[in-house]
C-alpha cells in the first residue's frame, strides 16, 4: 500500500507539474490552443504585447489612435475644382514613439500613373490632389505633389510620445472627376464627394501604419475620429453629409426648416424639397455663399453630396425601443427616378429590421441619407445609390449598403486587407431581410443568381482561394471572396448552431470589438468563446481552404433497420443540406443534416435512416448552397 501511496503522489505531483507547463505555454503562445487554423506572425505578437487575446476580446493592452478633424470646403458648381481647409489634432495613444505621419491621399487614384486594378478612361483621371500648404504646430514641412501614390509619408518635426498629439494644418484642392463612380460629378450640377479630404492613415496594434494602395476597388480602414464639417455651397444649393446638421434655420428658409424639424419625429414621409419648390429657387437663404456646418463624433470618415437639381424626402424610424431612440432616413434625387420616390421607406423598413433582427444592433447614428449617384456604394450615415427600374433589385441593393451601417462602419473592419469581413455580412443581411420582403423563394432566385453562381460555375484556380486571402493580393476571384463564398459560410454557421446561439455569438463579438479594429482571428475566436463551442474545425475549412461545394452520393444500401445512405463530400466545404427519400409507396422524408455532420468525418460520412418501407430513391438537396455537380445528387434504389 505505502508503494501505491508513493506512486499516487508521483503521479499527482507530475499532473500538477503538467498542468503548470501547459498553463505557461497558454499564455505565452496563445496560438498554441487554436493550431487548427494558421495564425499570422504579427497577431500572434499582439498576443504576447496583450492587445489581443485568444478568447476573441481585445487584450487588456488594446488601444487605438484618434483624429479630430475640422475641415472647410468650398464646392462651386458646375466648377469641378474643390477647395479645402482643415485641422487635424492627432492623438498617438499607442506605447510607440512616432516619426513620421502616413497621410491617406485618395483622390490620388485618380492620377495618371496611379496603381489601379480597373483600367481608367481618359474622364476619370485628373492631376489628383494638390496640398497648398502642410504645418505641423505651426512649422512648415515640404510635401510631395507629384508622385502618383494614395499614400504620403511625412516625417515629424520631432517625434510624437506615446500619449501625446500633434496638430496639423492642411490646405488643398482637387478637380472632381467625370467617370468615378463612386465620388466625383454625377451630372453638371450634383457632385458626390467620398475620400475627399487628406487624412491620417491607421496606426494599429498588429501591423503599425496602413500603407496598402487605395486600389480603386477596395475601401475603407480608418480610425473612429471626430468631425466638425463645413460646406461653403452658393445660394440654390442643397447640401447632405454625414453626421448631423447643425444649422439648419441659418441656411434654409424658415419654411424648408420647419419640414426637415417635423421629419425627425415624423413616420410618414415629408417631402422636404419638391420639384415645384426647385422650380421657385427660394429654398436656400439668399447669401452668395451658404455654409452648411455638420458634426459627427466616433465615426471613421465623412461624405457629401450637393445639388441645386435633386429634391429631398425624410421620414425617421424608432430603431431602439428600450430607449425611443429614433434614426432620420432622407432621400436626395432627381425627381424622374422611380425609384428613389419609395427610398425612404426602403430605408425605414431597414433599419428597424436590422436593428431588431440582425444583427440585432440599435441603429448606431441619428440619421441615413440616400443619394442618386452611380456607385451602389456606402459611407457612413450615407449611401450612394443607382437608378434601378427594377424595384425588388433596388430595395436588395439599399438594403446591402445600409446594412454596411454595423459592418465596416461600427465595427472597424479593415476593407482594404479583409473586404469579407464586411461585405460577407451585408451579403448575408441582404437575403435575410430579402425574405421578409419578397418572399424566401423569390429572394433566394435572385441571391443565388448574383451571390452564388458566379463562382460555384466558374471553375478557375482562382475563384477556390482560401477566403482569408487578403483582399489586397487578389484580382481574380476577389468579388466571390468577398461577398457570397463568406456569406455561405455564415449561413452554414447558422444553420450548424441555430438561430438563437447564432445571434447571441454575433451579439457577443459585436460587444467585444464596435468602435475598434477587429481582424479575422478575433471574429473566429469571439464566437467560438461565445458560442461555447470550438469552431476552428469549421472555420479552418471555411476560411483557409481552397474547398468549393460539390456533395456526391455514393450509395443507398439496404441495412437491416432500413437504409444506410453515404455521402462524399467532394468539394470540400461543410455546408448543410437535406436528404429527400422517396419510397415505393410515395411517402417522402426529409432528413437535415447540419455541418456538424463533417466534423468528424469531413470526407465521406454514412448514416442510417430507419424505415421498414422500399426506399425508390434518394436525392440532395443543398438549397442556396449551390452544387457544382449535381449529376450525381440522386441515387436510385434497384
Amino acid at each position: 500500500m505505502k508503494y501505491l501511496t508513493a506512486d499516487l503522489k508521483f503521479i499527482k505531483k507530475s499532473l500538477s507539474l503538467l498542468s503548470l507547463i501547459i498553463a505557461l505555454l497558454h499564455i505565452e503562445h496563445a496560438p498554441l490552443r487554436a493550431q487548427c487554423f494558421y495564425y499570422p506572425r504579427d497577431l500572434k505578437q499582439a498576443f504576447k504585447n496583450k492587445t489581443r487575446s485568444i478568447d476573441g476580446k481585445p487584450g487588456k493592452n488594446y488601444w487605438q489612435n484618434h483624429g479630430s478633424y475640422n475641415i472647410t470646403l468650398t464646392v462651386l458648381p458646375p466648377n469641378r475644382n474643390i477647395r479645402g481647409t482643415e485641422q487635424i489634432v492627432y492623438s498617438n495613444n499607442s506605447p510607440d514613439t512616432l516619426k513620421e505621419l502616413n497621410m491617406k491621399l485618395i483622390m490620388n487614384i485618380h492620377k495618371p500613373g496611379a496603381a489601379r486594378f480597373a483600367n481608367a478612361q481618359s474622364n476619370y483621371l485628373t492631376q489628383g490632389v494638390q496640398m497648398d500648404s502642410f504645418s505641423i504646430d505651426g512649422q512648415s514641412v515640404a510635401v510631395n505633389n507629384e508622385d502618383a501614390t494614395t499614400n504620403q509619408p511625412i516625417a515629424l518635426p520631432k517625434p510624437l510620445l506615446p500619449h501625446q498629439s500633434v496638430k496639423l494644418d492642411i490646405t488643398w484642392h482637387f478637380e472632381l472627376a467625370l467617370g468615378a463612380g463612386r465620388e466625383g460629378a454625377i451630372d453638371s450640377t450634383s457632385f458626390y464627394l467620398g475620400y475627399f479630404y487628406p487624412r491620417v492613415a491607421v496606426y494599429d496594434d498588429y501591423n503599425g501604419w496602413d500603407k496598402l494602395p487605395f486600389l480603386d476597388v477596395q475601401e475603407f480602414y480608418n480610425d473612429f475620429n471626430d468631425y466638425t464639417l463645413r460646406v461653403k455651397a452658393p445660394a440654390d444649393f442643397l447640401v447632405w453629409a454625414t453626421g448631423t446638421l447643425q444649422n439648419p434655420k441659418e441656411v434654409l428658409q424658415p419654411e424648408y426648416a420647419k419640414r426637415l424639424e417635423r421629419s425627425i419625429n415624423s413616420d410618414s414621409i415629408i417631402h422636404i424639397v419638391t420639384p415645384t419648390d426647385l422650380s421657385q429657387k427660394n429654398i436656400t437663404t439668399k447669401n452668395k455663399l451658404n455654409t452648411w456646418v455638420w458634426k459627427a463624433d466616433n465615426i471613421s470618415d465623412m461624405a457629401v453630396g450637393v445639388s441645386d437639381q435633386y429634391v429631398w424626402d425624410a421620414a425617421s424610424i424608432m430603431v431602439d425601443h428600450s430607449t425611443h431612440r429614433r434614426a432620420s432616413i432622407q432621400a436626395a434625387y432627381l425627381d424622374n427616378a422611380a425609384d428613389f420616390h419609395s427610398a425612404v421607406k426602403f430605408g425605414q423598413y431597414a433599419l428597424k429590421w436590422f436593428s431588431n433582427n440582425l444583427p440585432g444592433v440599435p441603429y448606431p447614428y441619428p440619421k441615413m441619407t440616400i443619394f442618386q449617384g452611380y456607385a451602389d456604394m456606402e459611407y457612413p450615415m450615407m449611401v450612394n445609390a443607382s437608378h434601378k427600374d427594377d424595384l425588388s433589385f433596388a430595395q436588395l441593393l439599399l438594403d446591402h449598403e445600409i446594412s454596411h451601417t454595423w459592418f465596416p462602419f461600427y465595427m472597424g473592419t479593415n476593407e482594404s486587407r479583409y473586404g469579407f469581413m464586411d461585405e460577407g455580412w451585408a451579403t448575408t443581411f441582404e437575403r435575410l431581410i430579402g425574405a421578409t420582403e419578397i418572399g424566401q423563394e423569390n429572394t433566394d432566385a435572385l441571391w443565388t443568381e448574383l451571390r452564388v453562381k458566379p463562382w460555384i460555375s466558374d471553375p478557375s484556380a482562382p475563384e477556390d482561394l482560401p477566403i482569408i486571402t487578403p483582399s489586397s493580393e487578389l484580382r481574380d476571384g476577389l468579388s466571390n471572396n468577398e461577398y457570397g463564398k463568406p456569406a455561405l459560410s455564415h449561413f452554414a454557421l447558422k444553420d450548424l448552431l441555430g438561430d438563437e446561439l447564432f445571434k447571441k455569438s454575433l451579439k457577443g463579438y459585436m460587444d467585444n470589438w464596435h468602435d475598434k479594429h477587429p481582424v479575422p482571428w478575433d471574429y473566429f475566436n469571439s464566437m467560438s468563446d461565445k458560442s461555447g463551442r470550438n469552431l476552428n474545425w469549421f472555420f479552418n475549412n471555411w476560411f483557409f481552404s481552397n474547398s468549393y461545394i460539390d456533395l456526391s452520393l455514393q450509395k443507398v444500401n439496404k441495412s437491416k433497420d432500413g437504409y444506410s445512405i453515404t455521402i462524399k463530400n467532394t468539394g470540400g466545404f461543410y455546408i448543410p443540406f437535406d436528404v429527400k427519400i422517396t419510397c415505393l409507396d410515395g411517402t417522402c422524408k426529409i432528413i437535415h443534416q447540419t455541418p456538424a455532420i463533417w466534423e468528424q468525418n469531413p470526407q465521406l460520412i454514412c448514416f442510417t435512416f430507419k424505415t421498414d418501407r422500399v426506399v425508390k430513391a434518394v436525392e440532395i438537396n443543398t438549397g442556396v448552397f449551390l452544387d457544382a455537380n449535381i449529376s450525381d445528387n440522386i441515387f436510385v434504389v434497384k
